[in-house]
């Protein structure tokens, strides 16, 4: 079980620089599944808080769904890391993220002296989707109802943060066509810190960081910039390829700093702040 950041632990971790910034928190995977990792998750996010930085966190829910869905006995499947999303899974994505998932988040960082909002990324067409295809081999493949954010309406997320509360936006989104989407939650956040201006995006995930050379080497790249990953991207398979594209899209934005940290890491995203462990995504790298 994992403790609160004794005094000494807070005072390495640098929040205080981030006063009167914005950090954006994609949560999800294993941590959000571990009841110790979920509240060291909470601890941290309220120490920002009260430090002065405005948080938003954008979550998704995938094992939550993943369960769900072989309770009800319907398949699951993903291609290009996203998931296979039919209408019957819609259904099930749209209850389970805005209904079960983010109701717990919400009640946990409120149980801690958080003003914590609740809002689905439908909700004053926070995120407006379009249709997103897989790729695989080279091919362009339907997985279904899975979008992509084309837009972010910003006003509702603004105007919680000048009030101190934290937004927790679950990942589905409506279309122009009036078909709601299921929004990869690392996608989401990425477009989120790129339309707020964040100063960070920090993506929580299930492996130490970004690995280039999987599956010949475990060595995780500490530091990269955004022309580097670029190129790196069509290399990368599975699960890292969203989470590197929405940093991606996050620092060629104007976020100065994407990381990606290993959420099974108690207390990961200070420490992960601090430079501790994980990859940190950049414009530009250092010469």
């Amino acid at each position: 079980m994992s403790a609160p950041l004794g005094v000494a632990d807070r005072a390495a971790v640098p929040v205080e620089r981030l006063r009167g910034r914005t950090v954006v928190v994609k949560y999800g995977g294993h941590a959000m599944a571990d009841a110790p990792l979920r509240r060291s998750f909470a601890e941290d996010v309220l120490t920002l808080r009260r430090a002065g930085a405005g948080v938003v966190v954008v979550h998704g829910g995938g094992p939550q769904i993943g369960a769900h869905l072989d309770r009800l006995g319907i398949e699951s499947a993903f291609l290009g890391g996203l998931r296979v999303t039919t209408p019957e899974t819609m259904d099930v994505v749209r209850m389970v993220l805005s209904g079960q998932v983010q109701k717990e988040l919400v009640g946990l960082l409120n149980e801690r002296g958080a003003y914590a909002v609740g809002l689905s990324g439908e909700d004053a067409r926070t995120l407006t989707a379009v249709k997103r295809y897989a790729e695989v081999g080279g091919e362009r493949v339907d997985i279904g109802l899975v979008g992509d954010v084309v837009q972010v309406n910003t006003a509702v997320l603004e105007l919680l943060l000048r009030h101190r509360h934290i937004p927790v936006v679950s990942s589905v989104g409506r279309g122009e066509d009036g078909q709601v989407y299921n929004i990869n939650a690392d996608t989401a956040a990425g477009a989120v810190a790129a339309a707020l201006g964040a100063h960070t995006l920090v993506v929580l995930t299930d492996v130490p960081g970004l690995c280039a050379n999987w599956p010949d080497s475990d060595q995780v790249v500490g530091r990269l910039g955004a022309a580097e990953l670029e190129s790196l991207l069509p290399r990368l398979g599975g699960g890292m390829v969203p989470k590197m594209e929405a940093c991606l899209r996050a620092v060629r934005a104007g976020v100065s700093t994407a990381r990606v940290l290993d959420g099974r890491v108690p207390h990961a995203l200070l420490h992960g702040l601090a430079g501790d462990h994980g990859t940190t995504v950049v414009p530009e790298a250092r010469p």
